[in-house]
C-alpha cells in the first residue's frame, strides 16, 4: 500500500531525498561498461551426447557475440575426454574466428602422449593452451612413467618445444589455496614456479568473496608473480550443485549466499537472483581494476548473458556461422 512521505520534519525529508539521489547516482545499472576494454573469455566442456552437443552449440552462439578474447575447452581427469575435447576444439575453430584454447593435463599420460596431442592442436590450428597438472582418473594406480609430475614440468616442457615460443599458456591459481597444498605459502611458491617456467597468465578457481581474490593478487605480487591474474567467475545455475563443487575444490560459499538462495523454490526466480549476484561480483572486480574475466559457463548461456547485459555489455550483430547440430559426442 502506498503512503505519503512524512513532510513534518523538513530536515529529515531533505536527508531522505539526498540519500535516495545518492543511491541512484551510485549504481547506474543500464549504462556503458565500467571499463569498455575489459576482456572476456568463456570456458566450455566437451559434450557427451547429441543433446549435449546441441546445448553447447546454442550456448556458444549465444555468448560468442560478446567478442571473447578466447574460448577454452576442458579436458577430463586423466585425459578421459581427450577425443571429445579435440573434436569440440576442431568444430569450434572451424566455425568461428574466436581463438580456442585447449586444456591440457600432465597426469595419466607420458610426455610423448602429451606432445602428440599438442602437435594435433597445432594442426587445427590453435595456439592457446591451459596447462594443468590435472586429477588422475579414479582407476589410476599411480604416476605414469615418463610423465609430468607437476604443472611446472608441463609448462617448461611446452616452452622447450621447437615451437614453444609461439604458444600462449595459461595456468591455474587458487585464491583460497589449493585444497591439497600444505600451506598458502607453498601454494604461491608452486604458482610462481609455473609462471617462471613460462606461463603467460593465471586463471583462478572460482570464488564468491572478492576480498579473497584481492588478497590473493596482493600475495602473488609480493611473491614475485607479475603476469596477469584473471578471476574465474562461476554463475550459480544451481545453488546446491555449486555448494558441492565448491567443497571439492576448496572454494568458500559465504553464508549470505545460503541465506539468499536456499529459501528460493522457483528455478526462474533463482536465475534472476543469480544473474544479479554475478553482475554485482563482476562490477566489484572491474571497479577494483580487473581487466579480464573468465566465465565458467557450464555450457549454459542465459545467466551469463543476463549478467553481462546488466553491466552494459552489448553483443555484436555480426553474422556467425551456425555450428553443426545433432553430432555424436564421440
Amino acid at each position: 500500500m502506498l503512503t505519503e512521505m512524512d513532510d513534518s520534519d523538513p530536515a529529515a525529508h531533505a536527508t531522505n531525498i539526498a540519500e535516495t539521489a545518492a543511491r541512484l547516482d551510485r549504481r547506474p545499472w543500464l549504462a556503458q561498461p565500467l571499463r569498455p576494454r575489459t576482456e572476456l573469455s568463456f570456458e566450455y566442456f566437451p559434450p557427451t551426447s547429441r543433446d549435449g552437443w546441441n546445448q553447447l552449440a546454442d550456448t556458444f552462439e549465444q555468448l560468442n557475440p560478446f567478442a571473447p578474447t578466447f574460448a577454452s575447452v576442458t579436458y577430463g581427469a586423466g585425459g578421459t575426454t581427450r577425443m571429445r575435447t579435440q573434436r569440440t576444439i576442431e568444430t569450434l575453430a572451424s566455425a568461428y574466428d574466436t581463438e580456442i584454447a585447449g586444456h591440457l593435463t600432465g597426469v595419466a599420460a607420458t610426455r610423448a602422449d602429451v606432445h602428440r596431442l599438442v602437435d594435433q592442436y597445432a594442426g587445427i590450428p590453435i595456439r592457446r593452451l591451459v596447462a594443468l597438472r590435472g586429477d588422475p582418473p579414479a582407476t589410476a594406480d599411480g604416476p605414469v612413467a615418463q610423465g609430468f609430475e607437476t604443472a611446472e614440468d608441463l609448462v617448461r616442457s611446452l616452452r622447450d618445444r621447437p615451437d614453444g615460443a609461439t604458444w600462449d599458456i595459461s595456468v591455474a591459481g587458487y585464491p583460497e589455496t589449493h585444497p591439497r597444498a600444505t600451506s598458502r605459502a607453498a601454494d604461491l611458491d608452486a604458482l610462481r614456479r609455473k609462471v617462471d617456467a613460462g606461463a603467460d597468465r593465471v586463471i583462478t578457481q572460482f570464488f564468491f568473496d572478492n576480498d579473497a581474490f584481492f588478497g590473493f593478487v596482493d600475495d602473488a605480487r609480493t611473491a614475485g608473480i607479475d603476469v596477469p591474474i584473471v578471476p574465474g567467475i562461476m554463475p550459480v545455475h544451481d545453488f546446491a550443485s555449486v555448494v558441492r563443487f565448491a567443497t571439492r575444490c576448496g572454494a568458500t560459499v559465504p553464508q549470505w549466499m545460503h541465506d539468499l538462495f536456499e529459501p528460493i523454490d522457483d528455478p526462474s526466480i533463482q536465475q534472476m537472483v543469480a544473474a544479479t549476484v554475478m553482475a554485482e561480483q563482476v562490477r566489484g572486480l572491474i571497479e577494483w581494476g580487473v581487466q579480464h574475466l573468465h566465465v565458467y559457463t557450464l555450457n549454459r548461456g542465459d545467466l551469463t548473458e543476463a549478467a553481462l547485459r546488466m553491466l552494459g555489455y552489448v553483443p555484436t550483430t555480426a553474422d556467425v556461422i551456425e555450428l553443426p547440430g545433432e553430432q555424436q559426442a564421440g
